[in-house]
């Protein structure tokens, strides 16, 4: 599934992290598995009962600046959520060909941006393990912003910290809602990845143009 983008007129590549760059299989491990057991474990529930009360707790702020903060959770929660992301951090893992993407995108002169909901805590350790950070001109956490990328006012937010032009921008995520508020705020080039967690079958191409992995969009021209 190549995609043939117009690689001439776009200048700025956006990318996000969790999912799309790297493998998913960790955060929801670290969630639906991980959080819950020793939730369970601290209040003295079941594991399923567990599981419920963590899932409606998330629920509840999903697609919000706390939905992602590791410090909200080890509040709300009451678990070292920082320490327990370190003890399976052998779970992080580049998804196939994004180095050799990142290599492309380096060598065409584009201008690379990693832009991503994570928590600086989240953020710091993905790139302690991968050794990624040397490959972006640029890293911008949504918690410097105070926005997240699924609302609307994200986008002028990160234009005027990253002045970039919307119309020779594209961006790569696998969230369809963040895919879409960043459509609404016109920029050109879109795309959604299939495979976010490498352990779960792939999905099905919807709205915006889809790879499997980043060898679809090689070679960067």
């Amino acid at each position: 599934m190549n995609l043939r983008l117009p690689w001439p007129q776009i200048a700025t590549v956006l990318l996000d992290m969790d999912g799309t760059l790297l493998d998913l299989r960790f955060d929801n491990h670290f969630w639906r598995e991980l959080v819950p057991d020793r939730y369970a474990k601290l209040h003295g529930v079941s594991l399923e009962r567990a599981r419920s009360e963590v899932a409606a707790h998330t629920q509840a702020v999903e697609g919000t600046l706390a939905w992602y903060c590791l410090d909200y959770w080890t509040r709300e929660l009451r678990l070292d959520i920082v320490t327990l992301k370190h003890e399976i951090a052998h779970l992080i893992a580049v998804h196939p060909h994004v180095l050799d993407f990142l290599n492309a995108l380096r060598e065409a002169g584009k201008r690379v941006v990693l832009v991503t909901n994570a928590h600086p805590k989240s953020l710091a350790l993905k790139m302690e393990k991968t050794r990624l950070v040397g490959y972006f001109d640029q890293i911008i956490c949504a918690h410097t912003l105070g926005l997240v990328k699924e609302q609307a006012a994200f986008w002028p937010c990160l234009c005027a910290a990253e002045r970039f032009e919307p119309a020779r921008t594209l961006l790569v995520d696998d969230h369809p809602g963040i895919l879409r508020a960043a459509q609404a705020y016109g920029i050109a080039y879109l795309v959604s990845v299939l495979r976010p967690d490498s352990t779960q079958i792939s999905r099905t191409p919807g709205e915006f143009p889809a790879i499997h992995d980043f060898s679809d969009l090689l070679p960067v021209g």
